[in-house]
């Protein structure tokens, strides 16, 4: 891709950071395990922390059955999801913004094997015991717990209509 285009608005050189690749933003989204997510809330948007995993397609998350998001969720499921890979300081960054719509995974099969790749993902990336109570279960039960009870919602990332990643120099 080379250097960033720069442009000249009002007078000055602004550089613009460089667009990444599809399989550039593909293994970002696929080294990754943590995003936000932007629901539209009432007055203001609401963001919150998600665990999820990607299986080359789709990006799925875990959500508790409880919480704003639900409600958010329900009322309207177009949001915005942004995956980010930094330096501590900053001299490498990357992040990518996806625009799509949330659907509820009903399919008892796929449920299950999607409940796997997360306690796969957690032991994968040695995360905290604590992790799972931001999942419905307690830190003291065992992580193959995600797989064996429904104390969770999993939702798949489906109908995407723009994505923007970016990277610096």
């Amino acid at each position: 891709m080379g250097y960033p285009r720069k442009i000249i608005l009002m007078g000055m050189e602004i550089v613009r950071i460089p667009r990444m690749a599809k399989g550039e933003y593909d293994q970002l989204i696929s080294e990754g395990f943590i995003c936000r997510i932007a629901f539209m809330g009432e007055k203001y948007p609401y963001v919150a922390p998600f665990l999820y995993v990607f299986d080359g397609s789709f990006m799925y998350f875990l959500s508790t059955k409880y919480g704003k998001k639900i409600g958010y969720f329900r009322r309207n499921p177009y949001i915005s999801v942004e995956v980010e890979k930094y330096t501590h300081d900053l001299s490498t960054y990357t992040f990518v913004t996806i625009q799509g719509r949330l659907e509820e995974v009903r399919d008892a099969i796929e449920k299950k094997k999607i409940r796997q790749k997360f306690v796969q993902m957690i032991k994968d990336h040695h995360l905290s015991q604590n992790i799972l109570a931001a999942l419905g279960h307690s830190p003291t039960d065992q992580v193959e717990v995600i797989g064996a009870e429904e104390r969770s919602c999993i939702w798949k990332l489906v109908g995407v209509e723009d994505i923007v990643a970016l990277k610096n120099l």
